[in-house]
């Protein structure tokens, strides 16, 4: 009898998704050290993995999957959950913290992080780079991966979970609605002066802005001046989406710098639209 060998997609394992695997090359590329019977040792693999918005509950499975069979574990700052995820990774695994918060002169350099992933894998090291949300959303993959070619280091991307997803539903809305939800954006409020809001925003029914926090008074007075949104539009805001420290600010944009006064608001997602009017009126402060 001939065994018949399964097609890739359908072997145990496989994902329908197409995460992209990467064989970098470079002409600046590092040679890898030889094993120890004096032959070239294969770099590793790098995953560029998403944790989603915090916690087990909103980890993949693929992620969690990679998390047991990893080497090492290079992981941001997970917030609420972080605990729990961390004590899925294989034991005996290198584990490496290189959270980054604005402000912070203790934070690592980016280039550091990327020093870092390219040396576990040139040291045979499987390595899962485990960052916060999604890595196609504000995460500076692009800057790992261009290191990661450049060295020829392979690399997987494999998606999560965008808190600009997550943190809506959280609030009890969803981004979209056919009849005064037909389109979304997202955009990063780190730096304000960047955004054109004369142009961005203006017709947009739905504006989803992440790390908002520090500039919360700008946005909405931008949102209102430049991009003439009126300042009764509905707004929420979502601190710590998803976890077990998550808080929920209800307003408008002409209220909610009122509503959040004298409150932390890092990190968190800021919504602006129609589609949040249902969740405001059944919310007062909370």
């Amino acid at each position: 009898a001939v065994r018949r060998a399964r097609p890739r997609s359908a072997r145990r394992g496989a994902s329908r998704c197409a995460t992209a695997r990467v064989r970098a090359s470079g002409p600046d590329a590092k040679a890898p050290e030889p094993s120890a019977d004096g032959s070239p040792k294969s770099p590793a693999t790098v995953h560029l993995v998403g944790a989603g918005p915090g916690g087990l509950d909103n980890l993949t499975v693929k992620a969690l999957r990679l998390l047991r069979q990893c080497d090492a574990v290079v992981y941001d700052d997970l917030g609420g959950g972080e605990a729990d995820i961390l004590a899925e990774v294989r034991q005996g695994a290198e584990r490496v913290s290189v959270g980054k918060r604005g402000g912070d002169k203790r934070s690592w350099r980016q280039e550091d992080i990327n020093a870092t992933l390219v040396r576990l894998s040139l040291e045979g090291k499987t390595v899962v780079r485990l960052k916060g949300g999604c890595p196609s959303v504000f995460s500076r993959a692009r800057e790992e991966m261009a290191d990661l070619k450049t060295n020829k280091v392979p690399y997987e991307l494999v998606p999560g979970v965008s808190s600009a997803l997550a943190a809506p539903l959280a609030a009890g809305t969803t981004l979209s609605d056919k009849v005064f939800g037909k389109h979304f954006v997202v955009a990063s409020a780190h730096d304000c002066d960047a955004l054109d809001f004369s142009s961005a925003f203006s017709g947009v029914d739905t504006c989803v802005f992440l790390m908002a926090g520090k500039s919360l008074p700008t946005l909405c007075e931008r949102l209102i001046r430049d991009s003439k949104k009126s300042e009764r539009t509905p707004v929420l805001l979502v601190r710590w989406a998803c976890t077990d420290r998550e808080e929920i600010f209800a307003g408008t944009l002409g209220t909610i710098v009122l509503v959040t006064a004298g409150r932390k608001l890092s990190p968190c997602v800021f919504v602006i639209g129609e589609v949040c009017a249902e969740a405001v009126a059944e919310r007062t402060f909370v």
